[in-house]
């Protein structure tokens, strides 16, 4: 593998944690939002989709992680 293709991965992987961790940023801000709706049911399905989006987030990063640690050890 060229060094262009990796480092055309490196830029990616950057843009995409910028982008996810602005994402994760938005997702945080909406926590104390959610008590002002004042209707428990939607509290609880606005919750439990706010933490599913945080894990899908993370699932995201993980991926971004393992890859660019990946494309280090190959530079070695």
């Amino acid at each position: 593998m060229s060094a262009e293709p990796i480092g055309e991965r490196h830029a990616a992987i950057q843009d995409m944690r910028e982008r996810i961790n602005q994402i994760a940023s938005q997702i945080t801000a909406l926590h104390p939002c959610v008590p002002r709706l004042a209707e428990p049911g939607t509290q609880a399905e606005v919750l439990r989709a706010l933490f599913e989006l945080t894990k899908q987030v993370e699932v995201v990063k993980k991926h971004l992680l393992k890859l660019e640690k990946r494309d280090a050890s190959t530079l070695l």
